[in-house]
């Protein structure tokens, strides 16, 4: 197993000597179905509230319940080992309850973007061999998912109603006022409502499947860098990070934590750090449907959340809201933030607004949660942390993939441990490579010192070669942050006919401010080496992001800036 495996692997690594007080590297976590996780907790904090959705409150045992009896309709529906179930849903309480329903039932949850065009969601559905789909009766959502009862293998829509997830009176009110926004809904058999779906005693026959072997879930990458593969998560895989994750965070006081769930659900960060590690710790489970700042300051002032999960831009968001003195930041304690490199900047700059102390993390579609910086400990500057409990982290040369490196030297970071994916869904030649010597290639180019910590220096896709020398985005990117003006940026290399590549730097400054290229080349000069400055710097409104607020750097070279938003210097942030 490879539990034993990472274990046996590092008796005397460099982290060990760096690790947090009550933290023990080698726990051993039981192994158990990701299901009888959730049924703990219902066990545990009963009474205790589970999720808040826009005011609506349900405790872990009504959730509990409600868990069952979708288990058992879907069940009824033929759902059992070896079914793919959908859920093409926003954050709200149908994708907690259909994700463990469809687990309990002995099926593997497929998570799908709901911003997916109806072409992705075709390509998706075939893959992945997903049979049910579980939506809203929202105008957004099920017009996209009906052509594919005709056009592929789906047979079946799951249907939840919007108004029935509401507080009083937007309950009864949302039918009339957003009737707009309310798809018609067939009555043809295929459709079936999750009320109907639920409509029995909750009598489920729970699932028992192999922790190690069986896929609890299939979670697309993004595909920034190529067709989206589906990484197959074992119950293992997800019940043990999310156990992990608990004892990396000794101070977090289990059943009266809130935590803000902004992040999306489909995505493997919220699923993990937002959903299964919140359920773990009877958390209550503020759910955002989507990002709205002014939203988002609201619900941290009047529900008081003690944890936030984000990504860089989500709190860089905060950072530069125009009335952020207003809004008190105090409830929060535990800000870890993922996905994307975290600049300097940013971070101490959430610091200083909110107290809490804001630390990076690491991750992968394949491997969720890999490494994080201490709570309270001392994190290195610019480290993504220590590896999590039973994980181990090697760096290898780039040039042959196998040559272990040490300290200080820059190679591929590569992975091994519990939460490693089994593989890409139906992809043994992919599964291999990324695999190979029974380690995760992660792809990104990184680091490990003297005392553990580890470094991620760029994606070694994103590495731009300019007349032979290697120039890394991430740090062309945290010299641009370093200017006050600057809101976003990315960098990516073009190509050059005389130089290979060269470095381009796209730009977001903040609202109202002055910024032409020759004053940010000005500041850059003795920050970047002649070889790292942009030779091209363009300006713009907004920068393009996944639904989990990642810049899409391959949608930004590959796209022009709208003609209501043609590159000036000093262009307003979004």
């Amino acid at each position: 197993m490879q539990d034993v495996q990472a274990r046996q692997r590092v008796p005397d690594a460099p982290w060990l000597r760096s690790y947090p007080s009550g933290v023990d590297w080698s726990a051993d976590f039981p192994a158990m179905p990701l299901w009888d996780l959730f049924d703990q907790a219902v066990q545990r904090y009963a009474d205790r509230p589970c999720l808040d959705f826009l005011g609506r409150v349900w405790s872990y045992q009504q959730i509990g319940r409600l868990v069952d009896r979708a288990a058992a309709g879907l069940q009824a529906l033929g759902v059992g080992p070896g079914t793919k179930v959908g859920l093409f849903l926003p954050n709200c309480p149908y994708f907690v309850i259909c994700y463990f329903a469809v687990l309990k039932a002995g099926g593997t949850v497929v998570s799908y973007n709901p911003l997916y065009a109806e072409r992705e969601i075709a390509r998706q559905i075939e893959d992945s061999e997903t049979d049910l789909m579980v939506t809203l009766d929202l105008a957004l959502l099920l017009p996209k998912l009906e052509p594919m009862l005709a056009r592929t293998r789906l047979k079946a829509i799951i249907v939840g109603k919007m108004a029935d997830i509401l507080p009083f009176p937007k309950k009864l009110l949302f039918p009339l006022i957003k009737a707009r926004e309310l798809a018609s809904v067939p009555e043809d058999g295929r459709h079936v409502w999750f009320g109907d779906l639920i409509a029995n005693g909750g009598s489920v026959v729970a699932a028992a499947p192999d922790p190690y072997r069986d896929i609890a879930a299939l979670q697309y990458t993004g595909g920034t860098t190529g067709v989206p593969k589906g990484a197959a998560l074992t119950h293992r895989n997800l019940q043990v990070n999310a156990l992990q994750m608990v004892a990396w965070y000794p101070g977090v006081e289990h059943g009266a934590e809130r935590i803000v769930a902004l992040l999306p659900l489909f995505h493997v960060f919220g699923m993990t750090c937002a959903m299964n590690f919140a359920l773990c710790v009877g958390a209550e489970i503020i759910l955002l449907p989507r990002f709205d700042l002014a939203q988002l300051l609201r619900v941290i002032e009047r529900r008081r959340p003690t944890i936030l999960p984000g990504v860089p831009t989500l709190y860089r968001a905060i950072n530069h809201h125009r009335d952020i003195g207003r809004y008190d930041l105090s409830s929060l304690r535990l800000c870890v933030s993922g996905g994307a490199p975290l600049p300097l900047e940013v971070k101490q700059r959430f610091e200083q607004l909110s107290g809490c102390t804001l630390v990076e993390g690491y991750g992968l579609t394949e491997c969720p949660v890999v490494c994080c910086n201490p709570i309270g400990g001392a994190a290195r500057q610019g480290s993504i942390g220590l590896p999590l409990p039973g994980t181990s982290i090697e760096v290898v040369s780039l040039e042959d993939r196998r040559t272990a490196l040490g300290p200080g030297q820059s190679g591929e970071i590569c992975v091994r441990g519990p939460q490693v994916m089994a593989g890409y869904w139906n992809r043994p030649d992919e599964t291999a490579a990324v695999l190979e010597g029974g380690r995760l290639h992660t792809g990104d180019i990184g680091y490990v010192d003297e005392a553990g910590a580890c470094f991620v220096v760029d994606r070694l896709k994103e590495l731009i070669i300019c007349s032979g020398f290697n120039v890394y985005p991430r740090v062309v990117e945290e010299a641009i942050y370093a200017h006050p003006d600057v809101v976003e940026v990315a960098v990516c290399g073009v190509p050059d006919a005389y130089r290979g590549e060269t470095v381009k730097a796209f730009v977001v400054v903040r609202d109202r401010a002055r910024l032409d290229e020759n004053a940010l080349r000005a500041f850059l000069e003795d920050r970047l080496s002649p070889i790292e400055m942009p030779k091209l710097i363009e300006f713009r409104d907004q920068l393009p992001k996944s639904a989990v607020g990642k810049i899409l750097k391959r949608e930004l070279l590959n796209t022009r800036p709208a003609a209501d938003a043609t590159p000036q210097p000093g262009g307003s942030a979004s």
